[in-house]
Parts: structure tokens; sequence; C-alpha cells
């Protein structure tokens, strides 16, 4: 798998099904991705180890249901705009770039009540 838009697919899959397993494949060794929190920058994690253990912990977290709103596509970019409900609701967007079938970044941004 290295279309950007099979990787982004297989990704969001992960959370909406909760499937934590379908991330396994999907992260680089050099990945970096910043949460939408805790105030007033996020959270960073760096790496494989980091970003498989915190987005495995979202996915398979009863607490929190994920809504993709929309996807847009662009060469090695993608832009995914969410919704979570739960535990707190809120909207947001994923900036991801994708190299050689793997996540090598994902920036996120929330907009929160």
């Amino acid at each position: 798998m290295t279309d950007t838009a099979e990787v982004i697919d297989q990704y969001n899959a992960a959370f909406l099904e909760r499937a934590p397993d379908k991330l396994v494949d999907l992260i680089a060794p050099d990945c970096v991705m910043e949460g939408t929190g805790p105030e007033p920058d996020g959270n960073r994690w760096t790496g494989y180890d980091e970003c498989l253990a915190g987005w495995q912990g979202l996915a398979s977290d009863p607490a929190i249901g994920f809504t993709v709103e929309h996807v847009d596509i662009d060469g090695d970019r993608a832009v995914i705009r969410w919704r979570i409900t739960g535990t707190e609701n809120y909207r947001g967007v994923n900036l991801m770039r994708v190299r050689d079938g793997k996540i090598v970044e994902a920036l996120g941004y929330g907009k929160r009540p």
C-alpha cells in the first residue's frame, strides 16, 4: 500500500471500526504527530512506538466516537476533517503527510467549545 488515499482510508478505518491493529503497518519510523490537546500546544508524539501507542489508545477508547466528515488528498498530503463525540464533543482537522506508504506527519487542530 503506497497510495496516499489508501493509507488515509486505512488510518480512518482504524478509528471508525475501533480496529487499532490496522495502524501497525501505516506509521513511519520517523513519524511526528501533534495532537489537539492539552492546551496550549497539544501533545507531541515522535517515532513509530509513540505514534502507534497513542493512536491505538485513541482508536480503542470506548468513550470516544469518531466521524470522518471529509477527506482531501493532494499527492503525498491529506486533510481529514473529523468530529469526536463522547467525553468531549469537538471538531478538528488533521494535516497528514505520507511517504512510501507510511504516515510521516500528522498535525491535529481542534475546535473545542
